[in-house]
């Protein structure tokens, strides 16, 4: 039997993001690290300043420039991690993003959106966002005696698709798909040791989606308006709302979980307006 300490433990556990420069990841990243994970962030992003703050923090953290719609970076990363700690204990697929190309507006109508700018948004959530590094980390964990945890991050917009976002819900819905097809792929093809599971975060104040929640002014926006309207707990999400679910996902107690995909949203989904 294990006290409720060592079941949530991550002590001493290695842990990979893609995305790693964005604000659900690194805060998620910066609270594991306290707890006494090992960090590998990645991202296209600038990292060296986070990096440096997590390493002044006492969080054994290392930073790796990569791009996810490369499989070859990915996998050259994969070597370094491995030659330094010998095993990938989650990968947390938290690359993604949405473009204002590929986002209905006013002055953008569908009938107008970018083909170009669709392509790319779908690419990065999923190829990038999910499968590339699904393929390569995943590949590890099945050899690891002790398994592997992958979280992915699908989105409201995944299970009910938001106005406006097209590509960015096309992609996410994907990624929900992808989750589940994944899960079971492993389990029955390898080792139920290996999960595979997503968050689906409602509405997260970011940097992607800033410009549709609120005005240059700071006030909100209808559209945020709206969504604190059909979001129960009457709040945006906060980062650290996303971190006991993370703990649940990587816990021991979750072994029977696989395949799932849980939704961090303040009651969003389940509030039918009325």
């Amino acid at each position: 039997m294990f006290s409720l300490e060592e079941m949530f433990s991550v002590r001493g556990r290695v842990f990979l993001f893609t995305g790693g420069a964005g604000i659900l990841a690194s805060t998620l990243a910066r609270e594991l690290g306290k707890l006494g994970a090992c960090l590998i962030l990645t991202d296209v992003a600038p990292l060296e300043v986070l990096v440096k703050e997590l390493d002044e923090a006492g969080v054994t953290v290392r930073g790796y420039h990569m791009d996810v719609l490369r499989k070859e970076a990915v996998e050259e990363v994969a070597e370094k991690v491995l030659a330094e700690w010998g095993k990938v204990d989650a990968l947390f697929n938290a690359a993604g993003g949405n473009m204002k190309e590929a986002t209905t507006s006013p002055e953008l109508p569908f009938f107008d959106l970018s083909l170009g700018a669709l392509e790319k948004v779908v690419h990065l959530n999923l190829f990038g966002g999910a499968i590339i590094p699904a393929q390569v980390f995943a590949k590890i964990m099945v050899k690891q005696k002790e398994g592997g945890c992958i979280i992915n991050f699908s989105s409201m917009s995944a299970l009910r698709p938001l106005t406006r976002v097209l590509g960015y819900s096309a992609a996410k819905a994907a990624v929900s798909n992808f989750t589940q097809w994944l899960a079971v792929y492993i389990a029955r093809e390898y080792t139920p040791k290996v999960r595979v599971n997503a968050l689906a975060p409602g509405f997260f104040v970011t940097k992607q989606n800033y410009y549709l929640l609120y005005r240059e002014d700071g006030t909100l926006t209808p559209r945020g308006e709206a969504i604190l309207a059909h979001t129960p707990c009457g709040r945006f999400g906060e980062p650290q709302d996303l971190l006991s679910a993370v703990l649940w996902l990587l816990s021991p107690f979750s072994s029977f979980v696989t395949g799932v995909v849980v939704p961090v949203d303040g009651g969003f989904s389940a509030f039918a307006g009325v």
